[in-house]
């Protein structure tokens, strides 16, 4: 699929000679500055020197001191208190990390995980009913609750108390809670909104820290949970994020908890951990347990102690990871299968695929892998509960929530946002949901929004990448949304004479590649799955590159490495 190259808008010329003087730095490196709002020195330097001390005042958010309060009388009451969240990676941080500070100032408390097959995502009335048959007498919610209006007003009646920490978009009425943290409710005056739900958790437990004279520090030592939070659950890595994530990636290469710790030496990870390291091994093993099996199973591992236990669960919890990848693997197939088949989805711009059969835990994850085959908003639904239940994924800039929205009279429950949703129907109403799903799409996507596209932060030469822009470029990390890491256009390269294919199947090029009409440097690339390419870098013709920086390390040398996302003959389309 050929992909469109969009270059983003150089910055106001003044301001990237001002902030190039003001820093001594070139003007690439400024215009990626401005490009993330950052246009003076002293916003510069919190950029690249994040500092703990520039994390806001907790209190500024809404409910904070009655939430202080609420658990401060519970210690002193010895009640019997409940931590409560999500069965994803977000939610699983942020019961380890509430229940982790807790448990040496209560004397009777739990933890609970809803069963994503039995109870579904977010407070049940099934847990409600377990925290009054068991006497709690408060419950601490993490990573939902924002939209809990009925559950909660039926905790009420039962005598029971919950704080609720979310972070998701609250509706226009907020549950009637002893205190709601949320910094997205309109009325909040918390500066930063894009905390995740262990994010929110951690502003709590640093609330109450201050409240009680507890140095801050023992707040801090949670900071490695807070990034496989802020990581796993594609938060923007900005503003207080990022100063949350850099420390906690100090905190988490450092000196891990043991069950972090424990899940790096499964997941076979060595040297230092970054964000997609996060993102693509120790996320998914956290997911891994409430998609096969019980989310209880990350929480449990997370506050493990005991080195057998330990153990135990690190096998345990890859194995489930195990069964995971074989299932994403083999139920992707079999829907590419079914798509390829059938006449139905010719010349679609949705995809909305059933099968009874599926399982629901890696629905989403097959919803994305057939996006990126395809590039267009899928919906991959099975049946659970009697019903087809499932998860859809967007492209581009297309308002899939929005799509969904304009057929909720088909279905039984919808949530999510413009990039992700959940969803549930009758099975009765699966074809006629993909007819409407189908023309909503038709009538409101643009043909942009069905191509791939390659955000482009500059166009730059290969000679521009000295040791002073390499250095200057790796501080720009921790990388994520909002601070993705910069993706650069060099035209007029060749090939220097040895790229060659490379991987089990020839799949991939590694790339030795010169600049024309410049010096006879030699900068190595790879680009994975392009093989196509081959043939026609090998004519000795110029072509552009669009490609990452990276600095990979072999036999204790480190060395650049360009990862190229796409390759265009000079002779393609402009479509720059």
């Amino acid at each position: 699929m050929q992909k469109l190259w969009r270059i983003k808008k150089p910055a106001d010329i003044n301001d990237l000679k001002h902030l190039s003087a003001a820093l001594n730095v070139d003007m690439a490196i400024a215009n990626l500055l401005i490009q993330r709002g950052i246009k003076t020195f002293s916003e510069a330097r919190s950029f690249f020197r994040p500092k703990l001390s520039d994390l806001h005042d907790p209190f500024l958010m809404k409910d904070m001191d009655k939430a202080v309060a609420r658990i401060k009388t519970a210690i002193d009451n010895d009640e019997k208190v409940m931590v409560y969240g999500d069965y994803d990676v977000d939610g699983t941080t942020s019961v380890a990390l509430m229940y982790s500070f807790l448990r040496g100032r209560l004397t009777n408390m739990d933890y609970y995980i809803p069963d994503r097959y039995m109870e579904g995502y977010g407070i049940s009335r099934l847990s409600i009913d377990y925290a009054s048959e068991n006497h709690f007498s408060l419950v601490i919610v993490l990573d939902c609750g924002i939209k809990a209006v009925d559950k909660i007003a039926y905790a009420k009646e039962l005598g029971i108390d919950f704080i609720i920490c979310d972070h998701h978009n609250p509706d226009e009425t907020i549950p009637d809670a002893i205190a709601v943290l949320d910094p997205k409710q309109s009325d909040c005056p918390y500066p930063f909104k894009e905390l995740s739900g262990c994010g929110v958790g951690f502003k709590l437990i640093q609330a109450f820290c201050m409240n009680q004279g507890i140095p801050e520090e023992v707040a801090f030592e949670f900071l490695d949970l807070v990034v496989v939070s802020i990581a796993s659950d594609i938060v923007p890595l900005m503003g207080e994020n990022r100063v949350l994530a850099y420390y906690g990636l100090q905190k988490l290469n450092s000196n891990p908890s043991t069950g972090l710790k424990t899940i790096i030496k499964y997941a076979g990870m060595i040297g230092e951990i970054k964000i997609n390291d996060i993102v693509f091994k120790i996320g998914p093993r956290l997911n891994a347990s409430g998609r096969i099996e019980h989310g209880k199973k990350s929480v449990a591992i997370l506050l493990a102690e005991d080195a057998k236990e330990l153990d135990d669960l690190g096998i345990e919890i890859n194995s489930y990871n195990e069964i995971r990848k074989t299932l994403d693997r083999d139920i992707t197939q079999e829907a590419l299968e079914i798509i390829q088949k059938s006449q139905f989805y010719e010349g679609r711009v949705s995809t909305v695929i059933y099968n009874r059969d599926w399982h629901k835990g890696v629905v989403g994850i097959v919803a994305s892998r057939l996006t990126e085959y395809y590039y267009r908003p899928t919906v991959v639904l099975t049946e659970s509960n009697g019903l087809a239940t499932g998860s859809a994924r967007s492209v581009g800039e297309f308002d899939l929530y929005e799509a969904i929205s304009a057929c909720a009279d088909l279905l039984e429950s919808y949530g999510g946002h413009m990039y992700a949703a959940g969803l549930s129907m009758k099975l009765e109403n699966v074809a006629e949901f993909s007819r409407r799903f189908e023309q909503v799409v038709r009538d409101s996507i643009s043909e942009e929004q069905l191509k791939q596209t390659i955000e482009i932060d500059a166009k730059i030469s290969l000679s521009d990448l000295s040791t002073k822009f390499l250095r200057l470029l790796n501080q720009f990390e921790p990388y994520g949304p909002h601070n993705m890491m910069p993706t650069f256009l060099t035209e007029n390269v060749f090939d220097s004479g040895t790229s060659r294919l490379v991987g089990k199947n020839n799949e991939h090029l590694k790339l030795d590649l010169m600049e024309a009409n410049r010096s006879t440097a030699v900068f190595s690339g790879i680009a994975f799955s392009q093989s196509e390419q081959m043939e026609m870098i090998k004519k000795s013709v110029p072509f552009d590159i669009c490609y990452t920086v990276t600095e990979n390390e072999y036999r204790g040398k480190t060395y650049m490495q360009l990862n190229v996302r796409d390759i265009k003959s000079r002779h393609d389309e402009n479509d720059n």
